[in-house]
Order: C-alpha cells, then sequence, then structure tokens
C-alpha cells in the first residue's frame, strides 16, 4: 500500500485549525508509531497506516470517532488487498482511544495506543491541555475546588485534566520502547505543576 498516496488522501481529513487533533497531532503521532514499532519490531506499514488515519473520525463529530473514523478507513483501503493488514488497521483504529479503555489484540496497535497517548504528555501534553482548555472556554485553574482524580471526558479545568488523565498515562503504556519515553515526560509534566502551583501562590 503506498504510504504517500494515503497520507494525501487522509491529510483532507483533519482540520489544520484543529489545536488537539489537527494534521501536526497526527504527524507526530506517525513520527512515534515509527519510532517504537521499529523498537518493537511491528509491521511498519500497518502502523503507518493507523497513524495516518487513526482520528479522520473527529472529521464526522469527536464522539466515537473510533468508530466512524474505522469505517472511513475501511473505505479508503477497498483496494488494499492485504485482508489481515487491513484487518489489523482498523483494529488499531477502534482501540486507540484513551477514554474508552479498550484492550489492542495486536502490537501495531497497542503501539498506536502508546503513541497517541504520548503525545497527550510531555512538553507537548502540556501545550495541548491549555489550548484545549482555552478552546473550550474552561478555566486553568480553580484554587478553591478539590482537583478532580476520575476522567469522564470533559475535565472541568486544565490542572484537573493532569491528574485525571495525563498523570496516569505513563503507567497504561503497553511498549516498554513507550515507556521509557513516557519517564521523560512524566517528569516533566511534575517539573512544571510544582512550577505552576508556586507561582500561583506567589511562592517564585
Amino acid at each position: 500500500m503506498d504510504i504517500e498516496k494515503v497520507k494525501e488522501i487522509a491529510r483532507k481529513y483533519y482540520d489544520s485549525n484543529d489545536p488537539m487533533h489537527g494534521w501536526d497531532h497526527i504527524i507526530r503521532v506517525y513520527n512515534l508509531c515509527m519510532n517504537i514499532g521499529k523498537k518493537e519490531g511491528a509491521d511498519l506499514e500497518v502502523l503507518g497506516l493507523a497513524a495516518l488515519l487513526h482520528d479522520i473520525g473527529i472529521s464526522r463529530g469527536r464522539d466515537n470517532h473510533e468508530k466512524t473514523g474505522a469505517v472511513m478507513a475501511e473505505e479508503i483501503l477497498k483496494d488494499y488487498k492485504d485482508e489481515e493488514r487491513k484487518k489489523n488497521v482498523i483494529h488499531c483504529i477502534e482501540s486507540h482511544r484513551f477514554s474508552k479503555g479498550i484492550k489492542p489484540r495486536t502490537l501495531e496497535a497497542e503501539i498506536l495506543q502508546d503513541a497517541d497517548r504520548l503525545d497527550a504528555i510531555g512538553a507537548i501534553g502540556i501545550v495541548r491541555a491549555m489550548v484545549h482548555s482555552g478552546y473550550f472556554r474552561r478555566p486553568i485553574y480553580i484554587p478553591d475546588k478539590k482537583i478532580s482524580m476520575n476522567y469522564n471526558g470533559k475535565s472541568e479545568t486544565a490542572i484537573d485534566h493532569f491528574y485525571e488523565k495525563l498523570l496516569k498515562i505513563k503507567d497504561s503504556l503497553n511498549t516498554r520502547t513507550a515507556r521509557e519515553i513516557a519517564e521523560h515526560r512524566h517528569k516533566f509534566m511534575e517539573i512544571f505543576l510544582r512550577e505552576f502551583f508556586d507561582e500561583w501562590d506567589g511562592k517564585k
């Protein structure tokens, strides 16, 4: 399957103004998939196709976009002759979302899930969390409200999002390579949060 052709097709489905799931997110996830996939011995063709197509369903709405995206991807890949590989790509897309808690059945699905989660933490994750809150007009932090620890898909504040989801990602990853990458990104978020609270309280 021609990855460059699929990349050209896929790009049309992503809103370049979407700060969370735009084309820049797709390319970062694709690059992470290639990096992790090479080290873990994955099928890079399956992984590349899945990475490029994993969020196309958002073009038709965010709710259940993994299911919508799987159907759309199947149509895009209708001429793909290798049925087993195609099924794997579809499974990767169906199982990638953090909030759905689906256990991936293939190495490639594990890696896509890991790469998508890694893009939500570290320096990029901090920026995405803040942009996300601004996009939906949610506050950064409410000091007299207890920080939430339970994620329902709609964090009340940007800081809640760290404790509900982002700080839990490191321990949810499937592959050794992704866990190694996550260690640094996780520590960076912890440093950021310590600095944030000190600055918020006027200590620094």
